[in-house]
């Protein structure tokens, strides 16, 4: 079968371990003894050498490793009107750390394209490179905006009607997908702990003890994604990343996809699904029975969070397991590590040396089961 755009055999997530350069220009920016114009230079200098670093190690699937980010969803949701970032959430186990929590204060708006100029500086850094790429951007599932804090995080003047809510969530999502697609932007891939969140026991009992109906919700999230991406150009191509969490290589959920793999695989009107698959707490391949044969996962079988390499043999022989659950085989499989290198600025426990090794290796595993060509 023929890949969507922008996906390939060996693929990533998108982010990076970010440079000291970076992590030293944002602290200054912090401490108010430099500018974010100064910080944009350094971070346009570092995105160039990682655009050309994951060209050199093999990847055809660009992004500019979220240097732009503190956190992979707040950076960009905190751009849209009506949203706030505000204190701590409770904490997350096992490992007790609590990022901010989004509050909806009030109307939803998109009063600015978010990822435009990013996406083009990137785009640019890619034809500097020889072009033979594709450049991806990643952008917070619109599902963020609403799981963490429910009802309760939403301003009931401002949304007494939660159907309204979602209507105007989907809406904002709609223009900034514009806005990228008429900037050139053809794949856009949405990062989402959510439905993953939702497979996992104890995390499923605390959606419930807030009131959500576990049966209704996740069908509520595919309308929500479903209606976002419903007016992207049919040559404008969507990937969902699942993740349940990772920070620092610690994790937040467990939990095989059972619960959601029909929602998922059958209501979901993506084009390739980016899936945690690195360890038993993802569960086994089953739920990938529920494929379509016309979409691809591109299975994250290899660790972003420990420093050593995977096992080859291991990855190969977990791969061939996989492909007996889906309906066409391996046709409908590609490989890539369970998560990013740093969903946050602190990044996972591993060198960037570790972090290239990782790559190189994937690549190489990826040409000896599909051959050389990663496109196909």
């Amino acid at each position: 079968m023929v890949l969507p755009y922008g996906v390939y055999r060996a693929d990533h997530v998108g982010s990076f371990l970010r440079p000291k350069a970076v992590l030293d220009a944002r602290e200054a920016v912090a401490n108010e003894k430099s500018t974010i114009k100064e910080l944009r230079e350094v971070e346009n200098k570092c995105i160039t050498d990682v655009a050309t670093k994951e060209i050199e190690n093999g990847l055809r699937s660009i992004t500019d490793g979220e240097y732009r980010r503190a956190y992979f969803h707040l950076d960009f949701l905190q751009h849209l009107s009506g949203i706030e970032i505000r204190g701590q959430t409770g904490l997350i186990r096992p490992h007790g750390f609590s990022p901010p929590v989004l509050a909806v204060t009030g109307k939803l708006g998109h009063p600015n394209a978010i990822q435009v100029e990013d996406f083009k500086f990137l785009e640019q850094a890619i034809k500097d490179n020889g072009g033979a790429a594709t450049t991806k951007v990643c952008i917070p599932s619109p599902t963020m905006v609403h799981f963490r804090g429910g009802r309760a995080s939403i301003d009931i003047e401002a949304y007494p009607d939660l159907d309204e809510f979602f209507e105007d969530l989907a809406r904002v999502y709609q223009e900034e997908l514009d806005s990228l697609y008429q900037a050139g932007c053809r794949f856009v891939q949405l990062d989402d702990t959510n439905l993953a969140y939702l497979c996992d026991p104890d995390m499923r009992k605390s959606a419930g003890d807030r009131g959500e109906d576990l049966d209704v919700l996740p069908r509520k999230y595919a309308e929500l994604i479903n209606a976002a991406i419903s007016k992207r150009p049919k040559d404008m191509k969507i990937g969902i990343h699942l993740c349940r969490g990772n920070y620092r290589s610690k994790w937040f959920a467990s939990g095989g996809y059972e619960p959601v793999a029909e929602v998922l695989f059958k209501e979901l009107n993506v084009d390739a699904y980016f899936l945690e698959y690195d360890d038993a707490r993802s569960g086994d391949f089953k739920p990938l029975r529920h494929l379509p044969e016309h979409k691809v996962v591109v299975l994250g079988l290899m660790s972003s969070k420990k420093s050593t390499l995977d096992n080859k043999k291991e990855i190969l022989e977990r791969l061939k397991q996989a492909a007996e659950m889906c309906p066409k085989g391996l046709e409908q499989l590609c490989l890539s590590h369970q998560c990013g290198f740093s969903s946050t600025m602190e990044g996972n426990e591993l060198t960037e040396d570790e972090q290239w090794a990782k790559v190189r290796l994937e690549v190489e595993i990826a040409k000896e089961v599909w051959g050389d060509d990663l496109s196909k």
